[in-house]
């Protein structure tokens, strides 16, 4: 049954987080951003709550983005304060330290590099990189590959990356 929701809730997950930002810094529109928002952190609580991968994964994005200084708006406020205060009442799973501090330095240096113009103006392959985040999915597919995730939980991040990028696209389609 897990296996129905696990993929839907990265998916869902990723599609709110893309929304809930385009919709508070395209739109400056901070009402819907902040319901999307809270919608993304339930949701990724519940995730974070049925599967320990998950946990791992979406902690260290979290972590990434505090330590990165990337959390700039009330949509991530909402959002942060209802994934913890969710996973809070629900629990948090056991998670292995190893592929939480790896996963949490490559959330780390993805933040970095997302949308840094110093980096961008040296390559369009940096640009590329750190466009879609790739830090990320290079150290999620390394820890499959070494049984420190499941292979299937690198699938679903993709699942959560492939819905952050429909968002975005949707978002565009929408507002033009």
């Amino acid at each position: 049954m897990n296996y129905l929701f696990i993929p839907l809730f990265y998916a869902l997950s990723g599609f709110l987080m893309k929304y809930s930002d385009d919709e508070y810094d395209e739109n400056h529109n901070k009402l819907s951003s902040v319901i999307l928002g809270i919608l993304c952190g339930l949701i990724t609580a519940v995730v974070c709550f049925l599967n320990s991968d998950a946990a791992c994964i979406f902690i260290a994005i979290l972590l990434g983005n505090l330590i990165a200084f990337k959390i700039d708006g009330i949509h991530h406020i909402a959002t942060l304060i209802t994934f913890i205060i969710v996973l809070i009442f629900l629990g948090i799973p056991n998670i292995s330290l190893i592929p939480l501090i790896i996963s949490l330095i490559a959330a780390f240096i993805d933040e970095l590099g997302n949308d840094n113009e110093k980096l961008y103006s040296k390559s369009k392959y940096l640009k590329f990189f750190f466009d879609y985040r790739f830090t990320m999915k290079i150290a999620i597919l390394i820890l499959a590959i070494f049984s420190f995730l499941k292979i299937e939980s690198f699938v679903f991040f993709i699942l959560f990356e492939l819905s952050y990028e429909l968002a975005g696209y949707i978002f565009l389609k929408l507002n033009n």
